[in-house]
């Protein structure tokens, strides 16, 4: 006999967690499908060099809800988060340095530009507004864009206008900002309000993380208010490490759903999704074993379920041909490096620990640079200068590797999400990572010399072990047309599919990518709303 649940979660990443969590508090029987040995996706810890483990994808903490970590109880099942002692460190093309965070941002720009350092706060306040206005709709489900008369629609119309009164708060000032930072490139916003290249390089940076593109392309301006959501314990705007990596992370919400009575299963592909006499009612792994739920939810990328897991008759035409436009391909290599001692960076000398070795470090120097970089990668596959963060959480957490030893987180961009005239990253990859290297190493020359070992994901990698299309850490671009209500499609943005019975919670719906839990939250209380509702009947 097939199992029964009466919810149905395929993929065991971690805004599918969440969601598992928060249905089985309300009373739900909950089974979570997970394709690998693991659960987390993207957000998990392995070992990837004798003696030295790290994350493998996600690598960073900031986004996560602080609403999901206290209804989770997340500390008490073992999560605890570090704050970086210096928020960010840029060198420069001149052999100078600039270091963020915290009372040192302001000094550290003056030796720059005072203008600039003058200017901080006021950049930093407006930024603050919006992003506290945005950060309120973070756990909100969008207005649904429906069809059938009034019945259907009105509710959206009440939800759409008290959205619209939050906004009127704005004024018309900030609105106009808040127009500029949606519509407008990030390079077009920095230089509205800086004149000195390394700061504009610094949140810059924010504006093409995960985003395939030009910080001069349109849009990349939201892409920079994106990044800006987070806090770490308490602190806004702070980014930090979960000691552990962020696999400590999925684990604590895989022990915080289990808690709840959650049913985990690992090694259990899905090959398809059951879809009969309309409805989805449950899936099939890919060892051949049948799941059958009331509401099933899927935690993978939309173009992934959509195109691969569900049979096309079983999907309207015009939304199958819409969802097989949905743009995917963040310009991600990933890599771990496990390194023999510290960076030895020529604007900033020392191998002993110090603050600046904590943070993100960003060998892109200014916005041109990264410019270029994206040009690069589109003309030849890989940029020539590539944009790569470096972090060392090993200096804030030393269960990651040997006394005395490090390992590096290395996020590297730009690279073409699939190679021109029909190349593999298979062919290309090892190139491609000496050259990240390499990169770091004309910063900090003993760099190369301390490497022990390596983990490399190009993009093809990331589809092939996370199924993150095109190595897409959001499951989908966040541009004007793939956010919000039409995250992932008008008509479907409030986390039910087109098909009754099945639902969404992954990055792939609103607010987009990150290790935030947020889709997840949504998505649980959209579906506990229709058990509540009666709209889905439990399976007995």
């Amino acid at each position: 006999m097939p199992a029964k649940s009466d919810v149905l979660i395929v993929g065991g990443g971690h805004n599918g967690l969440v969601c598992a969590a928060y249905l089985a508090a309300a009373g739900l029987k909950v089974t979570v499908l997970e394709r690998r040995h693991v659960v987390g996706g993207a957000a998990v810890t392995e070992v990837f060099h004798p003696g030295f483990r790290n994350s493998v994808a996600s690598y960073t903490v900031s986004l996560l809800n602080p609403k999901v970590i206290r209804d989770l109880d997340l500390h008490a099942h073992g999560l605890r988060v570090v704050e970086r002692e210096v928020s960010n460190f840029l060198p420069t093309e001149d052999g100078r340095y600039l270091a963020t965070g915290g009372d040192r941002t302001k000094r550290e720009v003056a030796k720059f530009s005072q203008k600039d350092a003058d200017r901080l706060d006021a950049y930093g306040d407006r930024l603050d507004i919006i992003a506290d206005l945005l950060r309120d709709l973070v756990l909100q489900t969008p207005p649904n864009v429906v069809d059938g008369g009034w019945r259907a629609a009105l509710p959206q119309l009440v939800h759409a206008a008290a959205l619209g009164k939050r906004f009127s708060k704005l004024d018309m000032n900030m609105r106009q900002e808040l127009l500029s930072l949606f519509v407008t490139s990030a390079g077009d916003y920095l230089d509205g309000w800086f004149e000195s290249a390394p700061i504009k390089a610094v949140y810059g940076f924010d504006g093409v993380v995960g985003n395939y593109a030009s910080p001069y392309s349109p849009g990349s301006a939201y892409v920079l208010l994106h990044h800006v959501f987070g806090e770490v314990n308490g602190k806004k705007g702070a980014w930090g490490h979960a000691i552990g990596g962020m696999g400590a992370i999925t684990q604590a919400m895989a022990k915080s759903a289990a808690s709840r009575g959650v049913d985990i299963r690992v090694n259990a592909g899905v090959r398809e999704i059951i879809v009969e006499n309309g409805k989805a009612v449950g899936a099939v792994t890919e060892s051949g074993e049948t799941f059958r739920a009331a509401a099933v939810v899927s935690n993978l990328n939309p173009k992934l379920l959509y195109t691969s897991l569900i049979d096309a008759a079983a999907l309207p035409t015009e939304f199958r041909q819409r969802i097989s436009q949905w743009r995917c391909g963040s310009g991600t290599f990933r890599m771990n490096v496990a390194l023999s001692e510290l960076p030895d960076f020529t604007c900033l000398p020392g191998k002993e620990r110090a603050p600046h070795h904590t943070a993100g470090i960003i060998v892109a120097p200014t916005l041109g640079y990264m410019e270029r970089a994206y040009f690069d990668a589109r003309t030849q596959g890989w940029s020539k200068q590539p944009i790569v963060e470096i972090l060392i959480p090993s200096t804030l957490d030393n269960s990651l590797a040997p006394a005395g030893q490090h390992v590096a987180s290395m996020f590297c961009q730009h690279v073409a999400p699939t190679l021109p005239n029909g190349e593999s990253w298979d062919t290309h990859r090892d190139k491609v990572a000496d050259l990240m290297i390499e990169t770091v190493n004309a910063y900090a020359p003993n760099f190369k010399a301390a490497v022990l070992g390596r983990q490399i994901n190009s993009p093809l990698d990331l589809e092939r072990t996370f199924g993150l299309i095109g190595g897409d850490i959001f499951h989908g671009q966040l541009s004007l047309d793939q956010m919000f209500s039409a995250r992932p499609m008008l008509g479907h943005g409030n986390y039910r599919g087109p098909l009754p019975g099945l639902y969404m919670c992954g990055s792939g719906t609103h607010p987009g990518g990150g290790v935030t839990g947020a889709p997840g939250h949504n998505s649980a209380h959209e579906i506990i709303s229709d058990f509540r509702r009666k709209v889905v009947r439990r399976v007995s």
